[in-house]
């Protein structure tokens, strides 16, 4: 068969992600693509395939112990998306592994943590706020990715962890270079690198200056065995929760923000208090899934997914979320319709079994803070230019867009 025998090619530059995950959804439940570097994989496309597969004990994350092509040597430093495998945290851990460092950071990333940046949250908004308003004084556009969409969970995750005002810049360039599916090799290898430094510098900083903050609490914390993160496992866990922590939290803001002022009916569904800003926030992760592909599972043995698809023991998986929010097995013909009244507003966005993100509830109520918020203070925020002309990330994982130029009044 065509989906089994010939791989769709994705575009790493996610130039139309939808239209590609429609093309996949007619492929089947599951189908060969292609990632940058000639990587093949089973691109899992609807909601009830990949639920069952997130949830299914025969998946692992694993790349050394499970992907036949990772353990052979075929996947080497010089892959554009190698960090993506290569990281030793809960994100690329199996089994009991994975259930000892995701109880490790769940001691430190807790509900209570997490419910007392309610204030600072509110403070940040408002600030950044009072700034687009004063920068958009001589009525020129603004750009609200770059003014409040990126600053509102960048300023939150570093406040999270305490990170130093002199690593922010350079913090902000690495996690975007790795959502940059579009860089080469040697870009990718030097992006990591400076990664990796600046991550290491926020560790030792931590460890010669402890305080009350997400970075210190993963540096200490035990189990009662006394087990905690090493230190390789410490500085992946960080770059997974610094980065998952806040691309997923940016694209969300700017997807609700575009979806609202492009339905202007949905808008004002929301301002007359008929529907509530958790139906914006759970539509839009539905209808433009922040990550629109997830990299990368592993068949732990051979997994018969329908009658004529089998994931062999040994090949990768790619979780499409954005063509699974659009799944229309379950939305039908409105699948691809913008609605916050609709009643089943089922999603993958954040994942779903052991490896469900755990970020999900701060990513929440950053938005039902944010949205509201940035509504309240310019009820005559219109986009300023046309939607059709907003450019989207330059990567087939995060779906956001470049800039998103808006008029506040």
């Amino acid at each position: 068969m065509e989906r089994t025998s010939c791989p769709y090619v994705l575009d790493p530059t996610g130039r139309d992600i939808h239209t590609e995950g429609a093309e996949l959804a007619e492929r089947g439940a599951a189908t060969l693509v292609e990632l940058p570097g000639e990587v093949v994989a089973w691109s899992v496309n609807t909601q009830e395939a990949l639920r069952r597969l997130l949830s299914d004990s025969r998946v692992s994350k694993n790349p050394r112990m499970h992907w036949l092509r990772y353990i052979n040597g075929e996947i080497t430093e010089d892959w554009p998306m190698h960090l993506w495998v290569s990281v030793q945290n809960m994100f690329t851990a199996y089994g009991a592994d994975h259930r000892r460092l995701r109880s490790l950071v769940s001691k430190a990333f807790t509900p209570r943590r997490v419910a007392a940046m309610r204030p600072r949250i509110e403070q940040i908004t408002a600030r950044l706020l009072d700034t687009m308003d004063a920068a958009s004084s001589s009525g020129q556009p603004v750009d609200l990715r770059e003014g409040y969409a990126y600053p509102v969970p960048i300023e939150v995750i570093c406040e999270l962890f305490d990170v130093p005002g002199s690593l922010r810049p350079g913090l902000r360039e690495v996690v975007d270079g790795v959502f940059d599916t579009t860089l080469t090799a040697e870009q990718a290898q030097a992006n990591v690198v400076r990664l990796y430094q600046i991550m290491h510098e926020l560790v030792a900083t931590k460890r010669e200056n402890p305080g009350d903050d997400l970075a210190s609490g993963l540096i200490a914390v035990r189990e009662e065995d006394g087990s905690h993160l090493e230190e390789a496992e410490l500085v992946d866990t960080l770059i997974l929760v610094i980065s998952a922590g806040h691309e997923t939290t940016v694209n969300l803001l700017d997807q609700a923000v575009t979806a609202l002022l492009t339905h202007p009916e949905q808008l004002e569904l929301v301002r007359s208090g008929t529907s509530s800003w958790a139906d914006v926030v759970e539509e839009t992760l539905r209808w433009q899934a922040p990550v629109a592909y997830l990299p990368l599972r592993y068949a732990v043995e051979d997994i018969e997914l329908d009658n004529d698809v089998t994931i062999r023991r040994g090949d990768a998986i790619l979780a499409a979320y954005a063509a699974s929010g659009r799944d229309r097995s379950v939305f039908g013909d409105t699948a691809d319709s913008f609605d916050i009244t609709r009643p089943d507003k089922t999603h993958l966005a954040f994942g779903h079994g052991v490896h469900y993100c755990l970020g999900a509830p701060l990513a929440r109520m950053e938005a039902e803070i944010a949205l509201p918020a940035l509504f309240d203070r310019f009820p005559g925020l219109k986009l300023a230019m046309a939607p059709e002309e907003l450019e989207p990330s330059h990567s087939f994982i995060s779906n956001g867009h470049v800039t998103l130029p808006v008029n506040l009044r």
